[in-house]
């Protein structure tokens, strides 16, 4: 990692910001019911798992929904949110403290992301928050990055990228030079001795 002083960081929402399992449950009783209903799985627990750190498209993709539940899925999820208070990672407070530009970029439905900002407290926080919703747009998060860099005259090594995915936001940082730290907060299982991981915001210091 190049040690340059940034000028931003650019944050993922879930399982970044706070603990997606923390509400999984609940934001997604009626996703779950549905999935189990429809007799395409004899388990799906592993689904469940995934849809709480990955977008709703990738896991119908990745476990081979039909065409029907996909479509049922997603009437569902398109107007779907969170309505109770939310609570961050312990650490995130470390982020606010730093002098440095701060955006949100994530991936989903935009009402539920909407939703889980507001109940975050978060808003405020950030200079820009952008919600990629495959839905609506065929924009990914490596588009929103390539946009906020030229915007506001970013080389790539005055930023820093912070996530827990290391196929999402994590590789749309390296594709376009720019630095990136997994946060891996919830303790998922990583096989990445190339990535540069952290386990708490202070750790961040150490980048900017």
């Amino acid at each position: 990692m190049v040690k340059t002083k940034k000028k931003a960081i650019i944050l993922d929402l879930d399982n970044t910001i706070y603990p997606a399992n923390s509400i999984g449950e609940e934001v997604f009783k009626n996703l779950f019911l549905i999935i189990a209903e429809s007799g395409e799985f004899k388990d799906i627990k592993p689904i469940k798992q995934e849809i709480l750190s990955k977008p709703f498209q990738k896991v119908a993709t990745e476990f081979n929904f039909s065409e029907a539940l996909t479509n049922k899925c997603i009437t569902l999820l398109k107007d779907l949110t969170y309505e109770k208070e939310i609570k961050p990672f312990e650490d995130y407070v470390k982020v606010m403290h730093m002098t440095v530009k701060k955006y949100l970029v994530n991936t989903g439905f935009t009402k539920l992301q909407q939703s889980k900002v507001k109940q975050l407290h978060i808003k405020e926080d950030f200079e820009e928050i952008h919600i990629v919703d495959p839905q609506t747009s065929s924009k990914t998060q490596k588009d929103i990055f390539k946009d906020i860099l030229l915007r506001n005259d970013y080389l790539p090594e005055k930023v820093l990228v912070i996530g827990d995915d290391p196929n999402s936001e994590i590789q749309a940082a390296i594709e376009l030079g720019v630095d990136a730290v997994i946060y891996n907060k919830i303790n998922q299982n990583l096989d990445r001795n190339d990535l540069t991981i952290i386990t708490d915001f202070g750790e961040l210091t150490r980048f900017i």
